[in-house]
């Protein structure tokens, strides 16, 4: 992940309610949900959902597909998983480190 991608996606993050869009798809897991189950999980009104999931698109942290009638929304666990490998690249670099790899926990 380049610099400019890690930036947008974290700029994406950084707004509470994509946040907790973003966490919503990720417990969804592939299956992903639709703008109604989204918008009635997260109790927000349709056209603010729309936004934010555009937002979330536009950063790569989100994908959308039409089943028939329906949009399909789905977190990118490649892209998560890029950002979390971005963040930890140089992780205790010249020391042992005490944490877990993050990146490597998730395997979705």
């Amino acid at each position: 992940m380049q610099e400019a991608d890690a930036v947008r996606s974290l700029a994406a993050l950084a707004q509470a309610l994509r946040l907790r869009l973003f966490r919503a798809l990720v417990v969804a897991g592939p299956e992903g949900l639709t703008p109604g189950a989204l918008a009635e999980h997260l109790d927000v009104a349709g056209n603010t959902l729309s936004f934010h999931l555009k937002e979330l698109t536009h950063a790569g942290l989100v994908t959308q597909e039409r089943q028939g009638r329906n949009l399909i929304y789905r977190a990118s666990f490649t892209t998560m998983n890029e950002l979390l490998g971005y963040l930890t690249e140089n992780c205790c670099e010249s020391a042992a480190c005490s944490t877990t790899d993050a990146a490597a926990d998730c395997r979705c």
